[in-house]
Formats: C-alpha cells, sequence, structure tokens
C-alpha cells in the first residue's frame, strides 16, 4: 500500500525550528487559505486558520442542512454529540452534596438543554447516591440508562468498554464481549467500540494479530447488529517498522512509509471493522510523525493527512471526537487542548472535506473540562462546545 504524501503540502525541512516545523507541516497560512478559500482542497491539510475567533451562534432544532441566509450546516442537529467522559466529574457527583446535576439522569437532562442528541458512553459507573445506584453495567442497568436517554430526546452512540485482552479468545472474555453487545443493543447504539488504540506496537507482525482479533470481535458484533470500532491515539497514525535491518530481537527497524492504522484498515475486513478518529490527537500525529527511516536507510517526508485518510476509507470512518487544541511549541504535541470551537484545528475545512454528515457521529470531547476548584466547568464548557459545533456552516467562496 502506498503511503498518502500529498506533493502540495510543504515539505518540513529536517533544520526547521519547532514553531517553523509545525507550521509547515500544518500546510497553509491563515492569508493564503482565506485569500484562495482552497477549503476542500488536498492541500489544505485541515489546518487551523492562526488567530481565527471562536464561532458562538446556535442553530439548535434545525434538522435540515440550510439555515436561512447562513449556508449549508455542517453538523446536523440529530448528529451532534459528546462523550460523557467529557462530563465524568458530573456523573460521579454526589447529588446529595451538591445542588448541580449529578449521575446519569440529572446530566442527560441537561446536555439535552444544551442541545445535544447523542452520547458516547464511557463506561456505564455513576455515584452511588445517584438514582439507580453506582454500577448500571448490566442487563436492568442499560434499560433504567435507555429509559432516561429516552426521557430526554437522547440517543446513545457508541461506548468506551470492554475489549477482550485474551487472544486467542476466553470463553469468560467472550461471554463478557457479548453482555456488552447486549447492553449496546438495550441502549440502542449502532456502535460499539473502545477507547485505545487496537495495538501499542510498531511491528507489523503484532498488527497483523491485532487484525485477526478484531475481525473476529467484529463478526461475533455483527450477527448482533452492532458496528465494532476502535479509538485512535497519535501513536497508531506513526510508522509502521516493516523492513531493513534487524535488532537484536529480529525486528525490523526501518519503514516502508505505511502508517500503523492505515495498515490496520488495509488489512481488516470493512464490513467488520470501524474506526473513531480523534481529530486532536490525529492532529497531534500530522506534527510529530512526518519523516521516516526507509528500507534504504534514507530519511523521508511524509506529512499526515486526517481529513484525506477518512475521505478514502469513506464509511469505515462512522465517528469522531471531536476535540480542539490551540498551537503550542513546548509540550512536544503540537498542540494543547481546549474546548471545542475555542481552538485552531480548521473544523470548517474538516468536515467539508470528509463529508457524509448525515453519517458521520462527531462527539465533542475535552479531557480538561472537569475541574477540582470550579465544579460548574465541565458542563459550562459542554454548552460551549455544542454552540461551537451548532455554528459550523460550510464556507462560502
Amino acid at each position: 500500500m502506498t503511503p498518502y504524501n500529498d506533493p502540495s503540502t510543504p515539505a518540513v525541512p529536517l533544520t526547521a525550528t519547532p514553531d517553523e516545523a509545525l507550521r509547515r507541516s500544518l500546510g497553509v497560512g491563515r492569508r493564503r487559505f482565506l485569500s484562495t478559500c482552497t477549503a476542500v482542497a488536498a492541500g489544505a491539510v485541515a489546518a487551523p486558520v492562526f488567530g481565527a475567533a471562536p464561532a458562538l451562534a446556535q442553530d439548535r432544532g434545525r434538522d435540515h442542512g440550510h439555515d436561512h441566509g447562513r449556508g449549508q450546516v455542517l453538523v446536523p442537529p440529530h448528529k451532534r454529540g459528546i462523550i460523557l467522559y467529557t462530563v465524568r466529574d458530573a456523573t460521579a457527583r454526589d447529588p446529595l452534596a451538591s445542588d448541580l446535576p449529578s449521575g446519569f439522569r440529572e446530566v442527560f437532562k441537561q446536555l439535552a438543554r444544551h442541545g445535544y442528541r447523542q452520547v458516547e458512553f464511557a463506561g456505564y459507573n455513576q455515584h452511588a447516591n445517584a438514582p439507580g445506584g453506582a454500577g448500571l453495567e448490566s442487563v436492568e442497568g442499560a434499560k433504567l440508562l435507555r429509559r432516561w436517554l429516552d426521557e430526554y430526546g437522547l440517543r446513545a452512540q457508541g461506548n468506551h468498554g470492554f475489549i477482550p485482552s485474551s487472544w486467542p479468545l476466553t470463553e469468560a472474555d467472550k461471554d463478557t464481549f457479548k453482555k456488552h453487545l447486549e447492553i449496546a443493543n438495550i441502549l440502542g447504539m449502532d456502535h460499539m467500540g473502545t477507547g485505545g488504540d487496537p495495538t501499542g506496537s510498531s511491528y507489523r507482525a503484532d498488527w497483523d494479530a491485532a487484525a485477526d482479533k478484531w475481525n473476529a470481535l467484529g463478526e461475533i458484533a455483527r450477527r448482533e447488529g452492532i458496528k465494532l470500532y476502535t479509538h485512535n491515539h497519535d501513536s497508531a497514525y506513526g510508522f509502521l517498522l516493516d523492513g531493513g535491518p534487524l535488532d537484536d530481537q529480529g525486528r525490523p527497524t526501518r519503514s516502508s512509509g505505511i502508517r500503523k492504522l492505515e495498515y490496520f484498515l488495509k488489512v481488516t475486513d470493512p464490513k467488520l471493522v470501524w474506526l473513531e478518529m480523534d481529530i486532536f490527537w490525529a492532529h497531534v500525529a500530522q506534527y510529530k510523525f512526518h519523516t521516516y527511516t526507509a528500507h534504504d536507510g534514507s530519511t523521508r517526508k511524509s506529512v499526515f493527512d486526517p481529513a484525506a485518510l477518512v475521505a478514502r476509507h469513506n464509511k469505515r470512518y462512522p465517528l469522531f471526537h471531536a476535540k480542539d487544541g490551540v498551537v503550542s511549541t513546548t509540550n512536544g504535541m503540537g498542540w494543547d487542548m481546549v474546548p471545542f470551537g475555542t481552538g485552531d484545528i480548521d473544523y470548517t475545512t474538516f468536515f467539508s472535506r470528509v463529508g457524509l454528515s448525515n453519517y458521520r457521529n462527531p462527539m465533542v470531547e475535552d479531557d480538561n473540562s472537569p475541574s477540582a476548584t470550579d465544579p460548574a466547568q465541565s458542563l459550562r464548557e459542554a454548552k460551549i462546545s455544542y454552540d461551537n459545533m451548532a455554528a459550523l456552516r460550510k464556507r462560502r467562496c
């Protein structure tokens, strides 16, 4: 499989300063971007528009693709979601010790008021004093959660839950996996997944084994009417080690230039295995992994284009984590995480390029929303993120 390398994307010089490397690897400058309006062109590389102000307009309750005089909505209202990890402090809050929303039911109510129509679970635990008790990871717990979701007009769309660690699968792991599929069906999910990468390895043999496992799990899920997905972090978009001289353990030390998750897409069955791109971590990968050592020992450049990968594999990416960031040259990642719509990642360009707005399910996420000193922060920032997602419109040239 030939690695994607858009010739219109500026190469990143090996001698560039960190700031230069970041800006060049991200593709285009603000002036050129705005003057040419090439938002959907391949050379844009989903680059941030530096210094752009966050959008604040709202568009709740409209299920059509246009808003009179304001252009095409990029994320339809029924597709605007949030992963509950973003508000994990609220679901874990003791309702007897706070007047703020606490536990799943009250958090669902508040998120629905904000305008959200979808939620992605990150486990099924809440505070013990909340209605239903602490642990709802059961058939009865799922029925209770489904009642509350229906009460507030919310749809469950995924869970970062149980993926068996065994391979070949033990009977105990298989039974637990099937229990989670039953819970997913009760909750009305089309998709069920995990918050981790298929493997943390850089070696092809380990990704082959991961593909075999995920194909087997995907077949079990398909029989239950569920699409199984894996989530990414930046490492999964690093380069696969698949050739060149071997190390002292007999493992390859160089790369063909294919990225690990691209290889996983190639060797898994598209009818059995789907993906959820965390757009923030994909942009971190764009910053971190732009050169590799080829089989012949030469250093080569290849700038990662997250939106192009999605477009090439189209319906294999039904879910996103819509997580924003501001440019940083001090933390080694290229980005600092911030609430959606308050950062530099150009989501207008990204969503325009990947298309299929009535198929994709973008879930707002901000790992840093819970605060030890401001207990209302996570739900407040959830509203800010919703409003900014609702304000996204296709750019007019």
